[in-house]
This record gives structure tokens, C-alpha cells and sequence, in this order.
């Protein structure tokens, strides 16, 4: 695979330049100066401890004035306006999670805009979603907030979560997306009855460097939103939690070790949706997302959380930062194959590859896929037209196709790969399995030789897929130790995790896949 300049967001052959967005929104980066991680080494022996103790001690104190209020609440009486001393444990509350953020170092909080009345706007949206930080706007609101019903079980935390009346939702209930919509329209719908909702329309944490497709769930009521942009204005970012990255405990000591960290929130006008919008929550949620990052100053990208769930699958091929099956992804969405048939769609279109010529131009592309030439298809094709001469190679699309449609199964797409390439005695030489391997990871370039001397352990210049099987089975990590351990130790400033801890308030952080990393290898039979 190519990553040509006429492909969209993607790289020049052979360079590190991308177009918008200029990095993957799931990946952060922290690099530390040496004079950095003095002051680091030094707050941690002085400030951290003292700060942790505070913070904890806020959060302990907070706990038995939301366990009291939280007692023997009812529905209706939820709905009713607050009575005089709820009133009283709200005030306190707001002031000691106020306390609670000074021991962490935000010392002020720049507010913008007015907070909008819940019979104006029942729905906060806020974006960028970037960290666990991001509860701040949260604790100055109470605003109802959409959560992981497991979060109630959390001691202490799980406590103060209820006193905001969420919207709960239980992951082992496959009807639960549903009854969460249905739940947030009907409080939407309440004339100012319940708390505003606050929503985080991203769905995951990224970098903020864009923001990625919202979710339609706040804007399926078709009610009024306030849009609520977060900035973090911090010289070295501490703040991002993301897919990639330092983990959660890394940011808070990181975070907690810097002496004052700025935080920004501001609220936009409220949007009142058309009659048009009202109809269509995608359009709806777009235009909403489109005044948020004209307000940020930062692009939009048709990235999803399922783009998250591939760029950090857990399979042997972890996908780097500058892949462009970011791109490719979003491409084959925009054609109109869908999730839930591309499965099927791959076993089509490999049986179909197989068969004919490998090297096709725009037309018979065209005819292959049974799409018509489009935007979206001439943009698909450059992403493989590596030489620029309108020619690209059938087998790379099955390739990125099958990574996308399974990506943390790498095996199984590199099966694939050498029933597509091999001679009629079953073996690839070198060669392709480079053009195999740069398609698979979405780049330009790929060095493959100590891989392949690895593998062909013969040394015949050639190997079969059962020679790859049994090497990766003895080396599951053969990517890292043979493709690009120099390229990640040189990417990291800091040891990176891959994930995932729930953070109560991203309802889809963690991949519902996940249980398969731990998975052990298994053969695929032909």
C-alpha cells in the first residue's frame, strides 16, 4: 500500500508528511527535556505527595454529604425541584470538588460563555473528550452524565456518581443502547424537570488535535444543544489520556507534579436544531460539531471509535501512528459497505481477486467493487496507486480490507496475503512479503529482510505460510522485534499503554473485542 499524495490524509512515498489530521487522533506522544524530568523528579518527592493526600481527602469528604442526599431517592422526587437543603449539599459539594481540583493544581478555571438554563438547552454536548480531567466541567454543572452502570459499584466514586443522577449503561444488556437513547429523550423532553444532560459526543479520548465523528445520541431528541469546547492551554500536555499513550496512573503523577495547570471551558451559543436536523440527528450532530471546532480552531475528521479499535487492535501487526488504514477505513465507510457484512464482503472480493488480474485501473476497480466512480472510489484508489500511473495491485485492497474488517487477527489476513501472492508451490519470496507487510501496517516503506532471514531458516529464498505460522508462534511479537523496535523506542518519550482501564465517563472506551488479546494462537485451517 501506497501512501500517495493524492490519497487523502496521507503520507508522501517515502516521507513522514500527512495531510489533516496531521497525526492519528488516538495517539499521544509525551517527550520530556532533561531539565523537564528534573523538575519532575523533584516535585514528586515534595509537592506530589501532599497534593495526592488533598485530593483524596476531598473526594473521602465529599462522599458522606452525596450518600446522604443520594438516600431513598426516588424517581418522581427526582423530578421534583431541588428542596432547600438538597439545595444546601449541592453548594457544598460544587465547593469541595472545587477544592479538590486547587490540591490537583488547577488553581483557576477560565469559564467562557453562559451556562444556558436546562428549559433552553436540556443537553450539554462537550468536546474535545481528551481525559479523566474532563470531569471538571462536570463537578461545576452536576449535569447528568451518560456512564457504565459498573461505575456505581466504585467505592466513594460510585457514590458521587449516583448524586448526579447519570444515565446508566450496562454493557451485558444488548438492549441497553436503546433504553439509553430513549432514556436521555425522555428527560431531553421534560420541560427543565430533570438536571441537564451532559455528553460527550466523541465517545473516546483522542488527542484533540481534531475532532473525530460524534456519536447521533444527543442529538436524536432533536432538542436544543450547548455546545461546551474544553481547552487545555499547558505548555507540556499532562492532560491527554488517550488509546496510546501514558497510562492513567502516569498522567495523574505527571499532572500532580506540575505546579499550575490551566484549563479552559467555554460555552457557545445554544444550537437549535432545524426542522431538517430534527429529522436527521447525523446532519444534526455534524453542523454541531463543525461551529465546536471552528470555535477550537482545529479540523474535523470522519475518524470514529471503531478507527480506535483498529489503530490499538491487539494482534501481532500493532498499526503505527502514520498508518493510513486510518484513511482507508474511513473510505470504505463512506462507499456504503457496512460492519456488519464486511466479512462476507472480503470472502467476495477475495475469491474474486484470486481469479482475475492483478492490476486493474480505475474502471475495472470499479466494476470489481460493483460501486460507481465516485469521490470516495478515486480516493480509495490513490491510497494504492503507488507509482502514480493509475495502475494499482488487487491484492493490496483485499489485504487493507481484511486488517480493517479484522484487525486484531493478524494471522488469519496474512493467510490470506499468501494464497493471494505465492508461486503454484505455495511460497512468497522476499519481495512480497514486503508488499504484504507495508499494506497490512498502512506505510510507504518497510524493511523486511531480517524478518524473512528469520523466518527462512534454509535458506531458500523463499518461505511458505506454514514456515510464517510456526515463526510466530515461536516469536508472537515479531513486529516489534523484527520491523520496528527502533521506530517505537525513537516515537516514545515515554513508555506507552495500549489500554484500557474504564474511566467511568467514555461509555465506549474499552473495545468489546478486548477478551482477545489474551486468546492464544490458533491455526487457521484452509
Amino acid at each position: 500500500m501506497k501512501l500517495s499524495s493524492r490519497g487523502r490524509g496521507c503520507c508522501v512515498a517515502g516521507s513522514r508528511e500527512r495531510g489533516p489530521p496531521p497525526r492519528s487522533p488516538f495517539v499521544h506522544q509525551l517527550r520530556l527535556s532533561p531539565l523537564e524530568k528534573a523538575k519532575i523528579a523533584f516535585m514528586t518527592l515534595t509537592l506530589f505527595p501532599i497534593r495526592l493526600f488533598f485530593a483524596a481527602f476531598m473526594m473521602l469528604l465529599a462522599w458522606p454529604f452525596a450518600f446522604i442526599a443520594s438516600m431513598g431517592s426516588d424517581e418522581q422526587e427526582l423530578e421534583k425541584p431541588l428542596s432547600w437543603w438538597r439545595k444546601i449539599v449541592d453548594i457544598l459539594l460544587k465547593a469541595i470538588m472545587r477544592m479538590m481540583w486547587l490540591a490537583g493544581g488547577f488553581h483557576w478555571i477560565n469559564v467562557k460563555g453562559r451556562q444556558a438554563l436546562p428549559a433552553e438547552a436540556a443537553i450539554l454536548t462537550v468536546a474535545p473528550h481528551s481525559s479523566y480531567f474532563d470531569a471538571i466541567p462536570v463537578t461545576m454543572t452536576f449535569a447528568s452524565i451518560v456512564m457504565k452502570a459498573e461505575s456505581k459499584d466504585i467505592p466513594v466514586w460510585g457514590t458521587l456518581i449516583k448524586y448526579i443522577r447519570p444515565v446508566f449503561v450496562s454493557r451485558s444488556d444488548q438492549d441497553s443502547r436503546r433504553k439509553t437513547v430513549e432514556e436521555i429523550k425522555r428527560r431531553a423532553q421534560s420541560d427543565g424537570k430533570w438536571p441537564q444532560i451532559m455528553i460527550f459526543p466523541e465517545g473516546t479520548c483522542t488527542n484533540r488535535s481534531c475532532l473525530i465523528t460524534f456519536k447521533p445520541g444527543a442529538f436524536i431528541p432533536g432538542v436544543p444543544v450547548q455546545p461546551v469546547v474544553l481547552r487545555y492551554p499547558n505548555k507540556l500536555d499532562t492532560i491527554t489520556w488517550t488509546w496510546q499513550g501514558p497510562g492513567a496512573l502516569e498522567i495523574l503523577w505527571l499532572t500532580l507534579c506540575q505546579f499550575h495547570n490551566s484549563v479552559e471551558i467555554e460555552f457557545l451559543p445554544v444550537y437549535i436544531p432545524s426542522e431538517e436536523e430534527r429529522k436527521n440527528p447525523v446532519l444534526y450532530a455534524n453542523n454541531v460539531r463543525r461551529v465546536m471546532a471552528e470555535a477550537l480552531g482545529v479540523p474535523v475528521t470522519d475518524y470514529t471509535f471503531e478507527d480506535c479499535q483498529l489503530a490499538l487492535a491487539e494482534g501481532q501487526l500493532r498499526l503505527p501512528s502514520d498508518t493510513c488504514l486510518l484513511e482507508f477505513a474511513k473510505l470504505v465507510r463512506s462507499l456504503g459497505l457496512k460492519p456488519e457484512t464486511l466479512e462476507d464482503d472480503l470472502d467476495k472480493y477475495a475469491a474474486s481477486a484470486m481469479k482475475m488480474k492483478k492490476e486493474v485501473d480505475l474502471k475495472e476497480f470499479s466494476a470489481y467493487l460493483e460501486f460507481p466512480v465516485s469521490h470516495t472510489l478515486e480516493s480509495m484508489f490513490a491510497l494504492f496507486d503507488e507509482n502514480e500511473d493509475s495502475i494499482i495491485d488487487i491484492r493490496e485492497f483485499v489485504i487493507a480490507l481484511s486488517v480493517v474488517c479484522k484487525p486484531s487477527k493478524t494471522l488469519e489476513t496474512i493467510q490470506l496475503a499468501f494464497q493471494l501472492y505465492q508461486s503454484e508451490n505455495g511460497t512468497i519470496i522476499e519481495e512480497d512479503l514486503a508488499h504484504i507487510l507495508k499494506t497490512a501496517m498502512g506505510v510507504s516503506q518497510i524493511n523486511v529482510t531480517h524478518l524473512f532471514r528469520a523466518v527462512d531458516e534454509e535458506e531458500k529464498g523463499e518461505i511458505t505460510y506454514d514456515d510464517f505460522y510456526r515463526f510466530a508462534e515461536l516469536h508472537p511479537h515479531f513486529a516489534e522485534d523484527y520491523l520496528y523496535a527502533d521506530q517505537m523506542e525513537d516515537e516514545s518519550g515515554l513508555e506507552t499503554s495500549s489500554l484500557s482501564a474504564p474511566n467511568g465517563i467514555c461509555t465506549d472506551f474499552s473495545p468489546e473485542n478486548a477478551e482477545d488479546r489474551n486468546k492464544p494462537l490458533q491455526k487457521k485451517l484452509n
